[in-house]
């Protein structure tokens, strides 16, 4: 039996209920329900599906760009397509690169 998406309840007075939400929503809990021992493995391998997955979409949409130059394809939705999809993984990669920094920066200046 699956368990209820409980991810729409908002404004909730019952504690158990609000961190029950938080615990198994997807929008706090992201990752999912990381290992205990292995949180900063689990972060790092999923950036690098990200940087795998921009990688492919910006590979399709360069063959994409060759195959409508090329005069192999005419339907321009395809191209379109791949190029709004590459764009879009790409700033999203650059936006967590640029966090991932941020967050090094701020450790790195931090007083022992």
């Amino acid at each position: 039996m699956a368990s209820p998406d409980i991810s729409v309840l908002r404004n909730v007075t019952s504690d158990v209920i609000r961190a029950a939400e938080q615990r198994s929503s997807t929008v706090y809990n992201i990752l999912g329900e990381p290992e205990e021992e292995n949180k900063f493995s689990t972060i790092f391998n999923r950036a690098l599906e990200n940087i795998d997955t921009t990688n492919a979409y910006l590979s399709d949409a360069e063959n994409e760009e060759i195959r409508w130059a090329l005069g192999q394809t005419e339907n321009t939705h395809d191209l379109t397509i791949a190029l709004q999809k590459a764009q879009t993984t790409l700033q999203y990669t650059i936006a967590v690169r640029d966090r991932a920094l941020a967050a090094y920066r701020e450790i790195t200046q931090m007083q022992i």
